[in-house]
């Protein structure tokens, strides 16, 4: 095969997989992984094949990641921006941010209608894709970054709340961004005006929890 037939190849390839991706991502955001076939995502890409998906991806599991970090690596590069820009001494605020808006800020970018954020709420559900999710996740420099600092400005807070409290914030990062994308794409009135706006009330949420008393044991 000549280099020009390699190139057209190569590019037929990566747009197919790019269609796989993008219907995968909204019928699973809008039905749940387990809810949608590989033979569903084939016809909603346009591929006449079946087993495209099977063919590009292996399992389901592999189309999940896929999905991942396809967003993950945009994600990635406006937290380390973040980073680069917080001050001297940042705060739990500060530290906050870097978690938060890296997300908000990459949905917005990504114009309308966005279905990743619902995406990840589905995939939470399922432990199995739940690993996949966390493990993605621990491959991010920027978020062990990100979190070392929080840990920095809350010395005294016990280790076992430490790690309930970021699992709230984690939830509430995932579904909070889930409940805004559906009502974007329903129609339906949003608290906020904007992603940005969005990213304001979530992180006085989830400063206010961070910095929230703790209860002693009985």
């Amino acid at each position: 095969m000549s280099v020009v037939g390699r190139t057209v190849r190569a590019e037929r390839v990566g747009a197919t997989r790019e269609s796989i991706l993008a219907a995968a991502e909204r019928l699973f955001a809008e039905h749940g992984v387990l809810g949608v076939s590989n033979r569903q995502v084939s016809e909603a890409a346009g591929q006449g094949n079946n087993a495209a998906v099977g063919y590009h991806f292996g399992t389901k599991a592999d189309l999940v990641r896929a999905i991942v970090r396809k967003h993950a690596g945009r994600i990635e590069a406006v937290r380390l921006r973040m980073l680069d820009e917080t001050g001297e001494n940042p705060d739990v605020r500060d530290w906050v941010n870097c978690l938060v808006r890296p997300i908000a800020e990459h949905l917005a970018s990504l114009g309308g209608p966005t279905w990743y954020a619902r995406f990840g709420a589905q995939v939470m559900t399922d432990p199995t894709l739940r690993a996949i999710m966390a493990e993605e996740s621990l491959a991010s420099p920027s978020l062990h970054q990100a979190l070392d600092g929080l840990r920095r400005c809350l010395p005294d807070l016990p280790a076992e709340v430490r790690a309930e409290r970021w699992d709230m914030a984690r939830l509430l990062m995932v579904q909070i961004y889930a409940e805004r994308e559906r009502a974007l794409a329903e129609g339906t009135p949003t608290p906020r005006a904007s992603w940005h706006d969005a990213a304001t009330g979530l992180v006085d949420a989830i400063v206010g929890l961070w910095l929230a008393p703790v209860t002693p044991n009985p």
